[in-house]
């Protein structure tokens, strides 16, 4: 299998249908085996009215097989009824493999769900990647910023590489925002640095290209380095709904932790960098961290539309929708998060 780019894009692609009439599943369960190009991230979609499928995969790594591990089901996403679900698919958690050359995929219960695809995705490298804030401009955010809710230091979507003509129609705005809903996006550890922009202009193309969300989904991305990304497009300032928390993206900002907060602890920095923007955030809103807040939502896989649920202004995925997310271990620092930002927001700022 042959990965394409787009015209002046670094980031190459493919996706492969498997099962389905006609193609055979062997006695153990494997509905297929594709050789490709490089790539460096890996996920399945399926149609969207299919259920999660007990599904597992493996990737090849310099001649060598790797040890097969669930497909997760991706439980972020635009909420149903929204325009942006329209056409949207569902699928699994993105997974970083580095560098494969081919994968398997096989069932592990029930049956395989119909337009199952597998998608690969190589992001590329940019001599941008490696690029950083200048140390000066990084300072003096961060020292205005100190112990106060101001604007954090934050990279913008260009940093990352965002190809803007993968972006559908104009972003959607909330009328106004209750709360801040904390994310992992599990797919890798042990990223580097100059990793990141790749990680996330890989998530951008699988939630634009593969799941058909008009943008990547998470309005701000934070690194093991502390380091804050801007994800949707909209600008970070604005009230930009995301497709993070289904039934209630309508009144809320999404933080995404790169990385798997189940296995591993969120770095001291990733967690000052979380306090540092949901303080920021909900000052400019009026909405104070430490406390509870009534939302209606507009009908998740926990919560079903029109129901009203008194939830903390900053909580975890997992307290709107049936998911692990955000990690165990992040999920543990709320209470701690909460607190830090509500004492910045004390202190004043924007």
């Amino acid at each position: 299998m042959r990965l394409r780019s787009d015209a002046g894009s670094v980031v190459r692609s493919a996706e492969v249908t498997l099962g389905g009439p006609g193609r055979a599943e062997e006695s153990d369960g494997t509905l297929g085996r594709i050789e490709s190009d490089r790539f460096a991230l890996v996920a399945l979609t399926w149609n969207p009215e299919e259920a999660h499928p007990d599904l597992e995969l493996r990737v090849r790594r310099d001649g060598a097989w790797g040890r097969w591990t669930p497909a997760r089901p991706l439980h972020d996403g635009p909420t149903a009824g929204n325009r942006e679900a329209r056409d949207a698919r569902r699928g699994s958690d993105l997974a970083w493999v580095r560098s494969a050359d081919a994968v398997q995929v096989r069932r592990r219960s029930g049956r395989s769900p119909r337009g199952l695809k597998v998608v690969l995705i190589d992001p590329g490298t940019r001599r941008e990647d490696r690029a950083d804030l200048p140390a000066g401009q990084e300072r003096a955010a961060r020292r205005a910023a100190k112990g106060k809710a101001f604007q954090p230091p934050m990279r913008g979507r260009r940093l990352w590489g965002a190809d803007e003509r993968l972006r559908e129609g104009s972003p959607s705005y909330c009328n106004r925002l209750q709360q801040v809903h904390l994310h992992h996006t599990v797919n890798s550890n042990d990223y580097t640095r100059a990793e990141v922009p790749a990680l996330i202009r890989g998530m951008y193309r699988y939630h634009t290209q593969s799941l058909g969300w008009s943008d990547i989904g998470y309005n701000f991305l934070v690194d093991r380095f502390g380091r804050i990304w801007v994800g949707r497009a909209g600008g970070p300032r604005a009230l930009v709904r995301g497709a993070h928390t289904l039934g209630f993206n309508h009144t809320s900002v999404g933080i995404a932790v790169i990385g798997n907060m189940e296995v591993a602890a969120p770095s001291k920095q990733t967690v000052t960098a979380i306090v540092m923007l949901a303080a920021w955030k909900l000052r400019r809103a009026g909405k104070r961290p430490a406390s509870s807040v009534r939302v209606r939502s507009e009908g998740s896989d926990r919560y079903g539309p029109g129901r009203e649920v008194l939830l903390p202004t900053i909580d975890g995925h997992r307290d709107t929708n049936d998911t692990a997310c955000p990690g165990g271990r992040l999920y543990a620092r709320l209470p701690e998060i909460r607190r830090r930002a509500q004492r910045r927001w004390n202190r004043g700022g924007e």
